[in-house]
């Protein structure tokens, strides 16, 4: 039992699948048996679901280029693996001498040959090569998101929403289209709970895997059905009834146990969601995994991460009765903070106008879960204005804005310009900002900041639009004694 648990922990992480998939590339060219067959499309759809994950937060082009070179032999792969599975259906399920087994067993043998022939000329084409080279690469890459991450974990919700609609659009259609999408959609909450969430697998494991084995088994007497009436090797038609009968009622106690455990108030369905992160904290998780996507992009994510502390400083200080601080507005300050940490990313682009990189990239991102599409547009404002032209009514996607968003956008723009200024030559020389805001004049003081150098001619040049904004002058100030004393 020990020496079992030690190899089931060994197969985990993309480098294990990835040599794996060279592995059983060997195993496969010898005669393209069942078992290799199955073995290599595991491995492939492991490595494949595996870079759909990372690929959320890292957008590096070769998680891309290894999963469409999957996907190909994956594919070439099918149609054997399906021939395969028939043919083991055919054997359980026809009588003793049955004329249509028989047939339907002749038939898929022939195609078995030829399905072979597909894919040697495909385990030919697949480029090993680039793959050994992908392998050596891509590892390290994922090994910078901790297994068990909350990131993961809110990746989960996300698959765990889409497979739960599913559920109940199979329900209501009773369709083997609707079923077999289900069956999709668990199999992709199922790889990602099994890659990166090892102790929610310890959960819903065994219940992924009979569930997924529940519905492949509808899936294939759908496809077995199909296949019969297309071949036509009935000699009559009781023959006919007899196979149509058997199937759907194969097929009619599967679904009836996957209904059992997975319909009522304590389906498997709430336990899982009960195991992942509740509602209220998927926002601030968002947040963290907006930030880890922006760190695989900015060569100095530390900077990024200094100015967001920065620029909250600035807009926790600023009046509460503001337009920021509204009812309606209160994901404002989550805003700023997600514009700040992925200001610089368009400097994995270009280095000149790497501002409007920057918000191109953030625009394009999915907005994920907790997070609406307008304030991800915001936060690519926000960011598209940390530096360059000030904003005005002749940019198109300024004007586009409501009144409202607009002027939000000139002070989370403005809080944000000035923070960067203050990290302007990425040594955190200012350590962190207080603001007064009682007088008609906003008074900045900065710790670690001191009048006649050039730190003080880019923070007076920076404050313009946050005065434009606020519609009062701001004065930037040292970090005073009575300061020093309250932070003692």
């Amino acid at each position: 039992m020990a020496e079992t648990a030690l190899v089931d922990r060994k197969r985990v992480g993309i480098a294990y699948w990835m040599q794996e998939v060279l592995d059983q590339c060997d195993r496969v060219a010898a005669d393209f048996g069942a078992d290799p067959v199955h073995d290599l499309r595991t491995a492939l759809r492991r490595c494949r679901s595996m870079a759909d994950g990372i690929m959320v937060v890292d957008s590096d082009n070769r998680w891309k280029k290894m999963k469409k070179a999957g996907r190909e032999l994956f594919r070439n792969l099918g149609d054997l693996r399906d021939t395969h599975v028939m043919l083991e259906w055919v054997q359980k399920l026809a009588p003793a001498n049955d004329p249509v087994g028989k047939a339907l067993g002749e038939h898929l043998t022939s195609r078995e040959q030829t399905l072979k022939n597909t894919a040697l000329a495909a385990l030919h084409q697949f480029d090993r090569r680039q793959w050994k080279s992908w392998a050596a690469a891509l590892p390290e890459r994922a090994a910078r998101i901790p297994i068990d991450s909350p990131v993961f974990a809110h990746l989960a919700v996300e698959r765990w929403g889409e497979a739960y609609e599913l559920h109940h659009r199979a329900l209501r259609n009773r369709s083997g289209r609707a079923f077999h999408q289900l069956r999709i959609g668990l199999k992709r909450f199922r790889y990602t709970v099994e890659n990166f969430l090892p102790r929610l697998e310890e959960i819903c494991g065994q219940d992924l895997k009979q569930l997924q084995r529940l519905l492949g088994d509808v899936h294939d007497f759908d496809v077995l059905w199909q296949m019969t009436t297309s071949i036509k090797p009935f000699p009559n038609a009781a023959s006919r009834s007899w196979w149509r009968a058997r199937l759907r009622q194969e097929r009619q106690e599967r679904l009836k146990e996957y209904r059992q455990k997975m319909t009522g108030r304590n389906s498997a369905w709430v336990i899982w969601r009960a195991a992942l992160p509740p509602p209220e904290e998927l926002r601030s998780i968002a947040l963290e995994r907006l930030q880890i996507w922006a760190s695989f992009l900015d060569p100095a994510i530390e900077h990024a991460e200094h100015v967001a502390r920065l620029a909250l400083e600035l807009y926790d200080g600023l009046p509460a009765e503001g337009i920021l601080r509204q009812p309606k507005q209160k994901n404002y300050r989550d805003i700023l903070e997600a514009a700040a940490l992925m200001h610089d990313v368009g400097l994995a682009k270009t280095s000149k106008g790497h501002h409007k990189a920057s918000a191109r990239m953030i625009r394009k991102l999915s907005p994920p879960l907790g997070w609406a599409g307008d304030e991800m547009s915001l936060a690519a404002a926000v960011a598209r204005y940390h530096r360059g032209a000030l904003p005005r009514e002749k940019q198109p996607r300024f004007r586009a804005l409501a009144q409202g968003k607009r002027h939000a956008v000139k002070i989370l723009g403005g809080i944000l310009r000035f923070a960067c200024a203050c990290d302007r030559q990425h040594n955190s020389r200012i350590q962190r900002l207080e603001v007064d805001s009682t007088a008609p004049v906003l008074r900045i003081r900065a710790e670690g900041y001191s009048e006649y150098t050039s730190l003080s001619e880019r923070l007076a040049a920076a404050r313009h639009l946050l005065e434009l904004a606020c519609n009062c002058p701001v004065v930037i100030l040292p970090w005073g004694a009575e300061n020093q004393a309250r932070a003692a």
